[in-house]
């Protein structure tokens, strides 16, 4: 008999550290990709895929050809995404290539070239060196999958078609917290606890308070210190 290795908890960004992430991106580029990573979770290759004419602000989707399946799929995203999709179209006017099937992303250097998956990486890699951080291009879409996961509104097939997973349980893995963020939960829960007013005890018949205070101490019935 050989026992199955525990399955790793895929590793998500907290937002404090996404935040601080998102924070020393350079560009209007590179934060309109993160802005779509974080909020639709697409893989690396799929979003860097997106063709100009696969892009529909009105309806607020982004159309990605699947990893596996090749199919195209239209998946939503924030509008945060959008304004900075905008505002790095307009910092790359005149378009390198004006076809609608041309790529979406392109490099800021010239010669200008589509942005490649290296490229894109070392966006993050700059990044990472900046914050002393090791994240990932494919942590964008841990932490998109758990922050979809924790919305009691969205259902588990719901997360399980926008990322695009072929079977439930590969989405379901989403749903066991991280170590880091069972400990900060229970932590911030002992706060609460601690932050909570002490409730006076009231006596029970047939004993004095002064009795129990001298017993006790005051404190122990809402009083303050002798």
């Amino acid at each position: 008999y050989q026992p199955k290795e525990p399955r790793r908890t895929p590793r998500g960004i907290p937002d404090q550290a996404f935040n601080e992430l998102f924070a020393a991106l350079p560009s209007h580029r590179d934060r309109a990709l993160v802005a779509f990573y974080i909020s639709a979770g697409p893989r690396a290759s799929e979003l860097l895929g997106v063709s100009r004419d696969r892009v529909s602000p009105g309806d607020q989707t982004v159309g990605v050809i699947r990893k596996g399946s090749r199919a195209l799929q239209w998946i939503p995203a924030s509008s945060d995404a959008f304004v900075w999709l905008r505002l790095y179209q307009q910092q790359i006017r005149p378009q390198p290539l004006d076809g609608p099937d041309e790529p979406l992303w392109w490099t800021l250097r010239r010669p200008i070239r589509p942005l490649s998956y290296d490229a894109a990486r070392m966006v993050f890699t700059r990044a990472n060196e900046t914050l002393g951080a090791n994240w990932t291009l494919h942590d964008l879409r841990h932490s998109a999958a758990k922050r979809m996961v924790r919305d009691p509104k969205l259902s588990l097939t719901d997360v399980q078609w926008v990322l695009g997973h072929l079977h439930i349980s590969t989405t379901e893995q989403y749903l066991e917290p991280a170590e880091g963020e069972v400990v900060a939960n229970v932590l911030a829960h002992h706060a609460r606890q601690a932050a909570e007013p002490v409730k006076p005890v009231m006596p029970a018949p047939g004993y004095r308070s002064e009795v129990l205070q001298t017993l006790l101490g005051p404190a122990a019935l809402g009083g303050g210190p002798a």
